[in-house]
């Protein structure tokens, strides 16, 4: 069983979006939790970079959560945090939001993994 954590910025932006999103957010992260293996189609490495995303696709669209976690395998690793999401709109969104994700895991770091 993992750990997770969520960033109080991932935090507020699940809380601004729908029910529907909120209901599936929620339904990933006792995925992430309880199972050791989780499908790609929910929690896939970001090429180029040491995170994690999970992805959440309702309402016609893909909202991205990146994620860091403990281990150099997602399958083996006891913790997870959740750092920051966006709606994927392109490939382009990504290295904004890695970026982002880099300022996030530095503020939680000491704290959390």
């Amino acid at each position: 069983m993992r750990e997770v954590l969520v960033s109080n910025e991932c935090e507020e932006y699940i809380e601004k979006c729908s029910v529907r999103v909120q209901k599936k957010f929620d339904y990933l992260l006792a995925v992430i939790s309880e199972q050791e293996v989780v499908a790609k189609s929910f929690v896939d490495k970001i090429i180029n970079s040491d995170f994690y995303e999970l992805r959440i696709k309702t309402e016609n669209q893909i909202r991205i959560i990146i994620f860091s976690i403990d281990n150099q395998n997602f399958n083996e690793s006891n913790k997870v945090i959740l750092l920051n999401a966006f709606v994927k709109k392109s490939n382009k969104d990504y290295i904004k939001a890695i970026k982002q994700a880099q300022k996030l895991l530095s503020k939680y770091q000491n704290t959390i993994l």
